[in-house]
């Protein structure tokens, strides 16, 4: 799987670290302890478009927002850490 750096262009995903799901929202400081187990410990495995972070951990070390289809891994939108994708799933 290929992986388009903003500041280095395509690499293999060697040299990056799945950092995990980008839309998972961590619960605030009034949110019960129900809400923290499942932010810990509760996770999806979907089939299909995810957006994800990504670590060029041997590369520049930009946190990449990467939108990819877990059955294809087909990529189809990579934005730095903080910025919108821009595109949209096919």
């Amino acid at each position: 799987m290929l992986i388009p750096c903003p500041h280095c262009g395509p690499r293999d995903e060697v040299e990056f670290t799945y950092r995990g799901d980008a839309t998972v929202m961590r619960p605030g400081p009034e949110d019960g302890i129900e809400a923290w187990d499942d932010y810990l410990h509760v996770r999806r495995n979907p089939r299909g478009w995810t957006v994800e972070w990504w670590l060029h951990s041997a590369g520049c070390r930009a946190v990449l927002k990467v939108r990819r289809h877990t059955v294809s891994n087909a990529i189809d939108g990579v934005a730095l850490a903080g910025q919108p994708l821009e595109a949209d799933p096919v």
